[in-house]
This record gives C-alpha cells, sequence and structure tokens, in this order.
C-alpha cells in the first residue's frame, strides 16, 4: 500500500470516527439532561425512559434504509443527511416547549445518528478488509471518547453555574461542525460487496425476510404507540415489509446471522439502556459521597476507549466469540455489584461493567462483518439497528418502568405499614408502551412535605437499585448463548473469518 493510499484511510477513518463521537455527544448529553427535563417539563421517570429510548431506536430505520441503498448513493450524501439531521434536531430541542418537542428533536437526531452508522461500519469494513474486528472496535472507541469529552465539558458548564440544560445540549453541535468539515473533498471508495462482484440479491438473503420482520415489527410497534395504532395494525404493516423484503431476496436469511440479531438485542440493551439510566440510577449513591453522577458514566466510558483502541490483540487470542462470553460475564458482574453498592465499592463494580461493555458493539458487529461478508451494509447494520431497537423501545423504557413498578409498590406497602395514603396523595395515571400505569407526580412530589419527600426519596433510591439489578439478568443469558456458539463452530474445526472468493 502506498503512501497516499494510507494517507486517504487515515482521513477516511478520521471523518468516520468524528462522526461517531457525534453521536456519542447526543447520548451523553441527553443522559445528563434528563431529570433537568424531568424538573422543567414534570416527566414520569417511564417518560424520562420514553424519551431516552426515542434517542435510540429511530436510529434503526435510517441505518436500515440506508443500508439498502447506500450502494447507489454512497457514503458521503449519507454522512451529509446525517449531519442536517443533527442541526435539525438539536434546533428542536433547544427551544423544546413540552415532552413532543422534546421527543421530535431526540427523533430527528437519532435519524441522523442512523445515518452515521449506516456509512461509518461499511466504509471500516471496506477500507481493512483483512482486519475488520480491530478496526471496529477503533472505530467505535469514537463513543465512549465523545462521552467522555461530552461529559466533561457539560460537568464544566455545571461547575461554572449559571448555564441551564440548554447550553449542555447546545454542545451537541462541536462533533457535528468537525465531521461535516471533514467531509469537504474527501474521496470515498465503493463497498467492499460491490468491489467484489456481489449481487444484490445475495446481499439481501445473507440477512434474509426474516430479520426484516424482526425489524420492522419492532419499529411498527413503537410508530403504533405513538400513533395510537393497534398491535394487529403494526405487525401487519411490519408483515407487508417483510413480505417486499422477500419478493427482493428470495431468502429467509443464514440462521446465525438471525441468532446474532436476535443476541445483539440483551447486549444492546445491557450496555446502551443502562448507560441512558446510568446517571440517575447511581444519583442518590453517588451525592452521598459528595460527586456527581456524571463520573460513573465518564469513568466506564474511559476504561472502554482504552480498551477498544487495544482490543484487537485480545480478539486475535481469544476469538471474538470469547471474548463476548467473557465480556458478558463481567457486565453481569458489575451490574449486580452495583445494585448494592456503597461508598468507592462502586468504583470496582463498575471497573467489571466498564470491562464488560467494551467489547459488546465492536466485537459483535466484527463477528458479523467477518462471517457474512456478502451481506455488505445491510448484515452490518441490521445487526446495529436490531440492537438499537431494543435499547430504545424495551430496555430504555423498562427500566424506567422498573424504577415506577418498584416506587408504586413501596409506596402501597408503606401505606399498609403506616397507616398512610402516600400513594392517593402522589400518584398519579399514564400510559406507556407497556399500558396505563401510576407512577409520582412530580409536581405534587414537589409540594410535598419533608416528612413524605423522605420517604418518597428512599423509595426512588431503591427503586433505582432494583432496577440495575433485573437489568443484570441479560448479560448472563448472552453469555451462555456465546458459549453455545463456541461449542458450534468447534464442532466445525474453529471459528475463521470468511472470505469473498475463498472456499
Amino acid at each position: 500500500m502506498d503512501m497516499s493510499t494510507r494517507k486517504g484511510q487515515g482521513w477516511l477513518f478520521a471523518t468516520a470516527f468524528a462522526a461517531i463521537t457525534a453521536t456519542s455527544f447526543c447520548f451523553i448529553l441527553r443522559a445528563l439532561v434528563i431529570d433537568n427535563w424531568g424538573v422543567d417539563f414534570a416527566l414520569t421517570e417511564t417518560q424520562k425512559g420514553e424519551l431516552l429510548g426515542v434517542g435510540l431506536w429511530p436510529f434503526s430505520i435510517t441505518i436500515v434504509l440506508m443500508s439498502l441503498f447506500i450502494d447507489r448513493i454512497g457514503f458521503r450524501v449519507t454522512l451529509w443527511f446525517a449531519a442536517l439531521c443533527h442541526i435539525i434536531g438539536l434546533g428542536l430541542l433547544f427551544t423544546a416547549t413540552g415532552y413532543w418537542s422534546l421527543y421530535a428533536g431526540t427523533f430527528i437526531m437519532a435519524l441522523g445518528n442512523g445515518a452515521v452508522e449506516a456509512a461509518a461500519n461499511p466504509l471500516i469494513a471496506t477500507l481493512f478488509a483483512h482486519d475488520k474486528s480491530k478496526w471496529l472496535n477503533r472505530l467505535h472507541a469514537a463513543w465512549p471518547g465523545g462521552m467522555i469529552l461530552g461529559g466533561l465539558l457539560a460537568m464544566g458548564l455545571d461547575s461554572l453555574g449559571g448555564f441551564d440544560w440548554r447550553m449542555k445540549v447546545g454542545l451537541m453541535i462541536i462533533p457535528v461542525l468537525v465531521y461535516t468539515v471533514l467531509l469537504i473533498g474527501r474521496k470515498f471508495p465503493v463497498s467492499e460487496r460491490v468491489a467484489s462482484g456481489v449481487s444484490y440479491r445475495t446481499m439481501l438473503g445473507e440477512a434474509g425476510f426474516i430479520s426484516a420482520f424482526i425489524l420492522a415489527a419492532l419499529i411498527m410497534l413503537e410508530v403504533g404507540r405513538v400513533f395510537a395504532l393497534s398491535p394487529v395494525v403494526s405487525f401487519g404493516a411490519a408483515a407487508v415489509l417483510a413480505l417486499i423484503y422477500a419478493f427482493f431476496a428470495r431468502s429467509p436469511g443464514r440462521p446465525l446471522f438471525i441468532l446474532l440479531v436476535l443476541v445483539m438485542m440483551p447486549l444492546a440493551v445491557t450496555e446502551l439502556s443502562t448507560d441512558s439510566w446510568i446517571s440517575s440510577l447511581m444519583t442518590p449513591e453517588m451525592n452521598k459521597l459528595g460527586l456527581a453522577a456524571g463520573w460513573v458514566l465518564i469513568y466506564t466510558s474511559a476504561l472502554v476507549f482504552v480498551i477498544r483502541i487495544f482490543a484487537g490483540t485480545l480478539i486475535k487470542w481469544l476469538n471474538p466469540l470469547g471474548v463476548l462470553a467473557m465480556a458478558s460475564a463481567l457486565a453481569a458482574a458489575g451490574l449486580f455489584l452495583m445494585s448494592g453498592a456503597t461508598g468507592l465499592a462502586i468504583l470496582a463494580a463498575a471497573t467489571f461493567y466498564g470491562i464488560g461493555k467494551s467489547f459488546f458493539w465492536g466485537t459483535a458487529l466484527g463477528v458479523a462483518s467477518e462471517q457474512f461478508p456478502k451481506g455488505g451494509a445491510v448484515t452490518l447494520n441490521m445487526l446495529a439497528g436490531g440492537g438499537m431497537l431494543a435499547a430504545g423501545i424495551v430496555g430504555s423504557v423498562l427500566l424506567g418502568a422498573a424504577q415506577d413498578n418498584s416506587t408504586r409498590e413501596g409506596l402501597k406497602l408503606h401505606d399498609a405499614t403506616h397507616q398512610t395514603m402516600l400513594s392517593e396523595q402522589y400518584l398519579t395515571e399514564k400510559v406507556s408502551v407497556f399500558g396505563r400505569y401510576k407512577a409520582l407526580d412530580e409536581a405534587k412530589v414537589a409540594g410535598a412535605s419533608d416528612a413524605d419527600k423522605a420517604v418518597l426519596d428512599g423509595l426512588s433510591g431503591s427503586a433505582k437499585k432494583d432496577a440495575l439489578k433485573e437489568v443484570a439478568l441479560l448479560p448472563v443469558i448472552t453469555c451462555l448463548i456465546f458459549l453455545g456458539l463456541i461449542l458450534w463452530f468447534r464442532r466445525k474445526g474453529g471459528y475463521k473469518p470468511v472470505v469473498i472468493g475463498e472456499h
């Protein structure tokens, strides 16, 4: 490879890296202001979960749709579309007046995030075709790197004082401007699939219509919730979309890929949904230490950043599936320990969790890229889209709902034990993706007596720990699945990357 080619690779990697950094700014800054939104707009925990979720699931709309057409429109156009979505979404958030304007702005920014990944993942797989897992992990080091930088800048504003949440949200424009400048004049290659002469139908067939239906069903269920459609209508629309896909693909998909789509969902919930909530969940315990809860997310992100840069060595030694099994076990242990940790023990528990989640995203994408190279952008981005859908539609909302449920049941028990009527005083009825539920009325809580506030704060703190304990079960499941896949590959002669043209 000549010097000019290496230089071109470097600039393209830098562009993709900066774009991924922009998506992580969107993520962490939203996580750090979610409690501010809750106070300013009187949101329940479930509603906060819905706003955290809509920052994730629309990602799958653009990442899947762009994957179908990216070989025609190109990486450059896709990234310019992402920049436009980021700028429009930021403007809507900056001028938000309530739940639905926050929802709309977050939705559009998430579309931009999906477009970024739709371009970045296949671009890096194309540029570094013979070392995909290593370079996809390095690319996704931009995610924790952006969270560190965005988190420090936001907390810096807090330390200076006099800035509201809108100034924190405005920080998102920094990495967006960086990657748009890097886009100017850049020449992008065609994808690995196109360069190898693999047909469009073959690419679609690798993923298959079963995977398409899974993703379409999740998207339409959330769209149905927003627009009050019945589940029958949502599933019907998903079936139609899958049939259209089947007409072109003529394949149900590779069984291993379908399994990877399904296992990517609990992996993504473990990492992304937990990270969306982690600052809020750890607030009570971190307050006891006199520290901002955001430091937990920044600390674990620093671990992820360093580990992803050097992940290639461990992956070569242990193979990607072994790494994912180990990572799942560590994440499960860390989350369970965090649910009961106090004081400095929080740091130790967070270390386990941080090391574990480091390997999830990039390594899982690496497995898909290595096992299904003919699937091109579609297999890579369907896998990422499935993860984001699960994290946004189910995971983030589930963690919010778990807190509301725990607080509600705690109030009922307190009323029964102390002959009080706090449930009637402070609970109000709401509607979510999980149906009707009762949650704390934040306006009433704000006007509660000191004695009632002490009870409510104690129950909310316990609810946050319960939520962490529940999500810790997910990486236990993924660990068992990866161990099963290791045994399956051993029966076939061991895990080996698939190279187009080799038999």
